[in-house]
């Protein structure tokens, strides 16, 4: 399996190594091996980043991975709500060789098991959320399944898509088997008429990611192989949206232009006809970089974040796109305590949008819980890094009866060094 560079962090596993990982050195966009910009002397400002101050809201952690033998440890994805129960994932913990898990919580905290992932041909590392679907959650796993893919010199393959009940009982609907192929599915998924869509971060044609879709009874078909030619986009680490039958993404790399490949926001039809709708410019202007998240659709517009880049080089941004291409800068992070490297997706509100930040805020690198509004007044609304407080959130939130719910890659009361996370809730 490939190894590359993402940001600072050499990634060999997906986005949980990242968080793990130490942050040195210099920079380069994936796809681009050996290519590696140099931020100018001079960061050229287009744009005022509106900043309001930090507020305090009532924060309270629900539960502290690690806390005994097979636990789930280092949530990197959301939760989901399926009848006020919470359900979510783990790349790592689990009865099997640390190969991840899915558990369950309630509100109160009261977590449990539901499945470890690691035994026979069934998936490894699961990275990404689920979704309810009549009752059923589907999944997807960045390794593992019957495919010939390796990690650390065993042969686990290369990502599966699954379901599992509420009550535990899992099932590997599709194993992914390599080029030309998708291999590692890195995100999420979603329904549209009762056919799943995703994306891999490998695979493909080119082996620089795919569009694929999912029957409920196993049947894969890859819609679109990433080129990285042309301006195309590469390696898609976020999910799909869904605006009035055509599906929208993001992807990490590609976007090719003389400095480097930043990334895109691209469409594409259910029966695979692709456009490119924005190419992020990168570290030599204020509009972002490297996009980790899904997007928001809100009354027709669609926002998103980067991970990088922006008016403060590498804090990342908030933007918005519409349908037709034309993007705007809403936030540029890091500037005094604000957050710092939003992995995650936006989720609306009631009209303002929240998020998290993986750096940055008060404690300088636990990361934020923040507000933004849709004209680019941002507030931090939580700093981690206190005491056994959570640290890293790099899934997005969700939202029960008025009350934020997240998880936090790192920190909690149990672990040794900076902890194995937490599930937190927060009243906004």
């Amino acid at each position: 399996m490939r190894t590359f560079t993402f940001k600072c962090y050499a990634l060999s596993v997906g986005l949980a190594a990242a968080l793990v990982a130490g942050c040195g050195g210099a920079r380069g966009p994936i796809g681009a091996p050996g290519a590696v910009p140099q931020a100018p002397t001079s960061q050229p400002v287009h744009s005022i980043t509106r900043y309001a101050r930090t507020t305090s809201s009532p924060y309270r952690v629900l539960y502290n991975f690690g806390g005994h033998a097979e636990n789930a440890i280092g949530p990197v994805a959301g939760l989901t709500d399926v009848d006020g129960i919470l359900y979510g994932t783990t790349p790592s913990g689990g009865a099997y060789d640390k190969d991840g898990t899915v558990f369950s919580i309630t509100t109160a905290g009261k977590e449990h098991v539901l499945h470890s992932f690691g035994s026979g041909d069934d998936g490894v590392k699961p990275q990404s959320s689920l979704i309810d679907v009549n009752g059923t959650l589907y999944g997807a796993t960045e390794l593992g399944g019957n495919g010939g893919c390796q990690f650390q010199s065993r042969l686990i393959g290369c990502g599966t898509v699954y379901s599992i009940s509420t009550t535990g009982r899992e099932k590997v609907l599709y194993s992914f088997a390599g080029r030309p192929d998708g291999t590692n599915p890195m995100a999420g998924l979603i329904d549209v008429n009762g056919t799943l869509y995703g994306t891999t971060r490998n695979g493909g044609t080119y082996d620089l990611g795919t569009v694929y879709s999912v029957s409920m009874s196993g049947a894969e078909k890859v819609l679109y192989s990433f080129t990285g030619r042309d301006g195309d986009g590469a390696r898609p680490m976020a999910g799909l949206i869904n605006v009035s039958g055509t599906l929208y993404g993001t992807t990490l790399s590609g976007g090719k232009n003389r400095y480097g490949q930043p990334g895109t926001v691209f469409r594409i039809s259910t029966n695979g006809k692709e456009r490119v709708l924005y190419r992020f410019r990168g570290v030599y202007d204020d509009d972002g970089e490297q996009p980790l998240a899904s997007l928001l659709d809100v009354k027709g517009v669609l926002y998103g974040t980067t991970s990088s880049g922006g008016r403060n080089v590498t804090g990342g941004t908030v933007f918005s796109i519409t349908t037709t291409g034309k993007e705007h800068v809403l936030h540029s992070f890091g500037g005094s305590a604000d957050g710092r490297s939003p992995y995650a997706n936006l989720i609306n509100v009631n009209g303002t949008l929240y998020g998290t930040t993986v750096s940055g805020g008060a404690y300088a690198t636990g990361g934020t819980v923040f507000s933004i509004s849709t004209t680019g007044e941002e507030r931090v609304l939580h700093s981690f890094g206190s005491g056994s407080d959570g640290k890293v959130p790099a899934a997005s939130l969700i939202d029960v009866n008025a009350t934020l719910y997240g998880t936090t890659a790192k920190g909690g009361a149990h672990g040794h060094g900076s902890g194995e996370g937490t599930v937190f809730a927060l009243n906004p």
